[in-house]
């Protein structure tokens, strides 16, 4: 990856979703590559999270061209990592201003450009639903279970036809599960695994796919400069499948427990996720439960990485259970569990 990184000295990156997990690990690397990094927030995001390095904020929505007219100005890459993923939307339409509005706006910003090199587009491989072979790749059917999947789809899907006719140089990436330090989405599972047990919902596997923050963001780098990459798509997906039992299992190796499996039939979770979505933001508040959550012990998901492999040349740095194991001790330190 030092090879790599040299590619980002003295370049101008602008990186969207910067104040999210993958986002700081992102502009970590791209401030030590020596770029100099833009990065747009919300007003009511968190900055001070990247206080420790040198970034140009732009302030305000994602979706707002008054905002990413001058922070694209003159950049020679555009990390477009912005997500609504932590968050229930009682309609599509606000999902589609984080992901599919964010990316027209940006890519017809930059298209054409002197100096501009790639627009890497991070979109999900949710797109690809409930796995239903041993190991999909790149090509396999798409089928979105929610709104925030479908518009993901949406953007990418977008971009891949924009592009290439409009003289935009750009790649995807669809991440499987993101985690390591600095997570909180598997934090739950970590807690359980602490108290004994780890639930589950439905009579499935719950198979699923995990990529390290670190692996993740490095796909990212090289699939911003290697020329192979240029109008590709590639998963973004750990070497290894695990099943969420299996996670918590792990989990209990590294911190000393023997979590034993509990399984709840999943309706009254939809149900209660489904009154969730009626209540809650009618009072301009999230939801505590959603389907998305339920859905992460329904599906199975199961990937191929061997095209980011073959193509680009990556190596990950972690297995799931050294991955979990660093998670773990992180957790441990911050008092989380």
């Amino acid at each position: 990856m030092k090879d790599t990184l040299k590619n980002f000295k003295n370049q101008l990156v602008l990186v969207t979703g910067a104040t999210g997990l993958t986002g700081q690990a992102l502009c970590r690397k791209l401030v030590v590559a020596g770029a100099s990094v833009r990065a747009i927030a919300r007003e009511t995001s968190n900055t001070s999270v990247l206080d420790d390095i040198d970034i140009q904020w732009f302030r305000g929505e994602v979706f707002d061209e008054a905002i990413l007219a001058p922070a694209a100005e003159g950049v020679n890459y555009i990390f477009h990592v912005a997500a609504a993923f932590n968050e229930e939307k009682g309609d599509i339409e606000e999902y589609r201003k984080v992901h599919v509005y964010s990316t027209q706006i940006l890519a017809r910003l930059v298209a054409g450009k002197p100096g501009f090199k790639r627009f890497l587009h991070v979109s999900t491989v949710g797109v690809h639903g409930h796995i239903e072979v041993d190991r999909a790749d790149e090509n396999y059917r798409f089928a979105p279970a929610d709104d925030y999947q479908r518009t993901k789809l949406e953007a990418e899907l977008w971009l891949r036809e924009y592009a290439p006719e409009h003289n935009l140089p750009f790649a995807v990436v669809r991440p499987s599960a993101i985690y390591g330090p600095g997570d909180k989405r598997l934090l739950k599972i970590f807690k359980m695994a602490r108290k004994g047990f780890v639930l589950m919902l439905g009579k499935g596997k719950g198979m699923y796919h995990l990529i390290h923050v670190d692996d993740l963001t490095n796909i990212f780098l090289l699939a911003a400069i290697k020329e192979k990459a240029q109008g590709e798509v590639f998963i973004g997906a750990s070497d290894e499948p695990i099943s969420i039992i299996d996670i918590g299992k792990t989990i209990g190796k590294h911190i000393g427990t023997q979590p034993r499996t509990l399984r709840l039939p999943l309706w009254p979770f939809y149900l209660a996720a489904d009154v969730s979505k009626a209540i809650f933001p009618r009072l301009g508040m999230q939801p505590p439960i959603y389907r998305r959550r339920v859905g992460f012990y329904t599906k199975d998901r199961r990937f191929d990485n061997s095209k980011v492999r073959d193509l680009l040349g990556y190596q990950p740095k972690y297995s799931n259970d050294e991955g979990l194991a660093e998670t773990a001790r992180w957790y441990q330190e911050q008092g989380f569990i």
